[in-house]
């Protein structure tokens, strides 16, 4: 299996730190690490340093197929328990030197692709509740379920971690069907719960947003920034890249309009657009590859209807979807969620 040597490639990759509990959780099931993942396909020095830079594909296949041996199906969120912010490598240092959360969540956000450059971190706000959500930025094909869990459990344990043991979740959200038995979940978060949700993610009181962190230490802060600046300046990907995470992060927060994607960015609309177009693309071919990104994640790991996906991605109505996500797909929505049944 070839390995990365980067942190940073336009194939989509993960560091292998926050599964680097797999070996421990195969043994907690009754299986023999070594063997199970040489029968897998697997060897187990892929967990030897945690800096090792895999495919998201082989992380997806991994997850999926320890579930499916160790016939344990929340597999994912035990993998998730063992992660802590220091698992996201840099980016998870630079949060713990924060001044406060959502400086710690906002430097997640903005330094997530140098851990894992297949999907994005984003936070909402709205009036006394904050959410911190999680999305591939593109469909798995495989264990998308394993993945969100673990994902959802690792956000978790890093806010619970960042904000100390009196921090509590408002609510756990999945976007996958509820499971046989949620006890492992319930025990866990001691939250409650929603599954076959349109976002997977941890909401939270906003006040814990202003809450200082601990330990921080700005010096550190600021020679990890140095550090930072130099990874992306010697791995940068193209603005198109970056523009494509900012926008899937910003369908899902309804933030779609140009002022919002130039915002993030610093930069006059005028001045996102030409860099897009220099970069090959433009604002609305991004928003529709995202949106048909996401209508695709939902039709194959949700229930939910058409015309809740067609809500969701705020079209006007599920005719405008079918639309399209046909030009996208070349199959109308109920067309492509009947051929990924078997999959499901």
């Amino acid at each position: 299996m070839a390995l990365m040597n980067h942190p940073i490639s336009h194939v989509e990759t993960v560091r292998i730190a926050p599964t680097g509990s797999i070996p421990s959780v195969l043994e907690q099931l009754g299986l023999e690490p070594q063997e199970t993942l040489a029968e897998l396909g697997f060897d187990i020095q892929l967990f030897t340093n945690p800096d090792i830079i895999i495919p998201n594909a082989t992380r997806n296949r991994l997850l999926e197929l320890c579930a499916q041996k160790s016939g344990c199906r929340h597999f994912g969120h035990l993998v998730g328990r063992n992660v802590s912010p220091s698992s996201f490598g840099i980016a998870g240092l630079f949060m713990q030197q924060a001044p406060d959360i959502a400086s710690a969540i906002k430097g997640w956000i903005r330094y997530q692709h140098l851990h894992a450059n297949g999907a994005v971190v984003y936070l909402e706000e709205k009036s006394d509740t904050a959410f911190i959500g999680y999305s591939i930025t593109h469909p798995a094909e495989e264990a998308s379920e394993q993945v969100t869990d673990a994902a959802v459990t690792a956000m978790f344990n890093a806010l619970r971690k960042l904000c100390g043991v009196k921090w509590q979740a408002t609510e756990i959200q999945f976007t996958h069907p509820k499971p046989t038995s949620t006890r492992p979940f319930v025990h866990y978060f001691k939250a409650p719960l929603r599954f076959n949700s349109e976002k997977a993610g941890v909401l939270f009181p906003a006040d814990w947003l202003t809450q200082p962190i601990l330990g921080a230490d700005p010096q550190l802060q600021q020679l990890l920034q140095k550090q930072i600046d130099l990874i992306e300046y010697q791995y940068h990907d193209n603005f198109a890249e970056q523009a494509r995470r900012v926008v899937h992060s910003a369908v899902l927060m309804h933030r779609t309009k140009a002022g919002d994607i130039a915002n993030f960015f610093s930069l006059h609309e005028r001045t996102l657009n030409r860099r897009l177009r220099d970069s090959g693309t433009c604002l609305r071919e991004l928003l529709d590859e995202c949106r048909a990104d996401i209508a695709q994640q939902l039709l194959r790991n949700t229930s939910l209807t058409v015309n809740e996906v067609a809500e969701t991605l705020d079209y006007s109505d599920a005719s405008a979807f079918a639309r399209a996500f046909r030009r996208q797909t070349g199959m109308a929505p109920s067309a492509w969620r009947s051929s990924m049944a078997p999959h499901r």
